[in-house]
């Protein structure tokens, strides 16, 4: 109900006065009239009569009070610059005083750019708009006037545009020719002398454009268990649509107000920090991506609201993410105990005790799911355990990559450990939607086996690659396994975002020496595979296997797919 509130009161302060800017980095040109301001309302928890509105901006690591000149004006929530230069760059915040403590409202980053001295706008000052021929569209001007009659002139490429003076600049039919860098330019008049500033957006008008695509953020409002004390890390991501949009802004509040910074060094972190906004290609889509650290999780941390906001192209989503307590126990008192006596009497023992731990990790959780008969698969309505994905090329250098695809690692997993493996070569029927059929068997698989060499580059595979990524980091629904078939010196034919994946999730095939069914090889993939009771057969080598019979030969007649699964 609060941010209800917030919002609504927002709207109505924009409708009559300034857009206070709520990105917390920002970027203006030098030379121009420019404010930093935050919203009234956002300060209505303090409820002292007497209170005083101080700005800062951080100077060599502390903050330094801001004094008021002709140039900087400060105005209680409006902090003004007639105009803007170079040196003005820099991290600004605004604090509320009441005399015996200090609270910070807001943050802000402002990156002042050098002006085009050869242009009239900057190229990294801009915004882009890409749209279809034969719609209609409107650039709109940002205002950073208040008065409505100030003038407006818009600009094509530098020159004037049709002595258009008005704040939105309308096309009723859009076609290729209205292409271009459109900039309106606002002047203002302030103790006698004219100011200005400039709103520049890139239009792009193609016959076939692809769709914007809804802002949104990833995943739905959430309550997340946790315990006192415990370290959470909370991601928001944003899918921004099918192009990058440059004016783009995610960020996290805390109770309506902006967390600090995580600074890179561990021991200086705050208690919450926010790390710096990233931004994701995955296939033809664009993301935005930010996480809030949680040291450890305190009873307050249980009573507030994190919200994740996502602003661009004067739209707002947000998320809010709550944390509860989990259903668990402590750890009885005379157990906690006795172990605190152990680890002091034996730290020998502890320190072996966790030797072996790290050293037979994979052993001791396969040992684990034995015992235990523990089942991941059940009722989470997947088909298969995994999708394999891998080259298959007719003029191939080498068979031995198709062979461990299509005979060994079926015949291990299959039949030595009771996997159900999605092959597309053996398991689609041909004639569909190649496309399609890709997409529904990786959601229907709980494991994206990517079989990968230097020869892995064709379009089916990197379809697939993509779509197993996308899944697995932003979706989170599919793990990724890589089996480093053959050594690979360079990694830069692959998407960049696979650099994401944990290295912990790579399986190296060293030939002769992975065969054998109990061989490390094959423990540190079943470990990565989910666990799913089965009778385990350890009979030793993959030549007792019978891997030439015919009954493992897949149908292989053609070659009409570059990539086999």
């Amino acid at each position: 109900m609060t941010l209800i509130i917030f919002f609504l009161m927002f709207i109505t302060e924009s409708a009559t006065e300034k857009v206070c800017p709520l990105r917390a980095s920002i970027d203006v040109l030098e030379g121009e009239y420019f404010f930093l301001c935050y919203l009234e309302s956002m300060q209505e928890h303090f409820q002292e009569e007497a209170y005083t509105i101080n700005w800062y901006k951080e100077n060599a690591g502390k903050q330094q009070l801001i004094k008021e000149t002709d140039r900087i004006v400060s105005q209680m929530n409006f902090l003004e610059f007639w105009p803007a230069e170079l040196s003005d760059s820099g991290n600004y915040s605004v604090t509320h005083s009441n005399g015996k403590q200090n609270f910070t409202i807001q943050k802000w980053t402002l990156n002042v750019l050098e002006r085009n001295k050869s242009s009239c706008f900057n190229k990294n000052h801009l915004t882009t708009e890409i749209k279809n021929a034969g719609t209609g569209h409107s650039l709109k001007c940002s205002d950073l006037s208040v008065n409505e009659n100030d003038s407006i002139t818009w600009y094509k490429d530098c020159k004037n545009y049709e002595n258009e003076t008005e704040r939105e600049l309308d096309f009723k039919t859009l076609t290729v020719q209205h292409s271009g860098i459109y900039t309106c330019k606002i002047l203002i008049s302030h103790e006698g002398k004219i100011y200005h500033s400039t709103n520049t957006i890139k239009l792009v008008v193609e016959e076939d454009a692809p769709e914007a695509g809804a802002l949104e953020i990833v995943g739905h409002d959430e309550e997340i268990e946790t315990e006192i004390g415990k370290e959470e890390i909370l991601n928001c991501t944003g899918f921004l649509g099918y192009y990058m949009r440059e004016d783009a802004s995610l960020y996290w509040l805390i109770n309506q107000k902006f967390p600090e910074k995580c600074t890179g060094i561990p021991e200086n972190e705050p208690s919450i920090c926010e790390e710096e906004l990233k931004k994701l290609k995955l296939g033809n889509k664009f993301y935005v991506t930010t996480l809030l650290w949680i040291k450890k999780v305190t009873d307050e941390d249980m009573h507030r609201n994190f919200t994740c906001m996502l602003q661009a192209d004067e739209r707002t989503q947000i998320k809010i993410v709550k944390l509860k307590k989990g259903n668990t126990r402590d750890l009885p008192v005379h157990i906690f105990t006795t172990g605190m006596v152990l680890a002091v009497l034996f730290p020998c023992v502890a320190v072996a005790v966790v030797f072996v731990c790290v050293m037979f990790r994979v052993d001791l959780v396969l040992f684990y799911r034995n015992i235990c008969r523990r089942d991941d698969t059940a009722g989470d309505g997947k088909e298969y355990d995994a999708f394999v994905s891998y080259l298959k090329d007719c003029i191939s250098p080498t068979e031995e990559e198709r062979e461990f695809a299509l005979k060994i690692l079926p015949m291990i997993l299959e039949e030595n450990f009771g996997y159900k493996l999605c092959i597309f070569e053996r398991d689609v029927s041909p004639g569909g939607a190649v496309v399609d059929d890709i997409h529904s068997f990786i959601d229907k698989s709980r494991r994206l086996i990517i079989i990968l060499s230097q020869n892995y580059v064709s379009d089916q595979a990197i379809y697939e690659l993509e779509s197993g990524l996308h899944k697995a980091l932003v979706e989170r629904k599919t793990k990724i396994i890589l089996i480093e078939y053959m050594p690979i010196s360079d990694y830069n034919f692959l998407p960049e975002s696979l650099s994401l994946l944990p290295s912990k999730r790579v399986v190296k095939w060293k030939k002769e020496k992975s065969l054998p069914v109990n061989s490390r090889f094959w423990k540190n993939l079943r470990y990565l595979m989910p666990a799913k009771p089965t009778k385990i057969n350890t009979k030793g080598h993959y030549n007792n296997l019978h891997v030439g019979s015919e009954g493992a030969e897949p149908q292989t007649e053609g070659c009409d797919f570059n990539v086999v699964v």
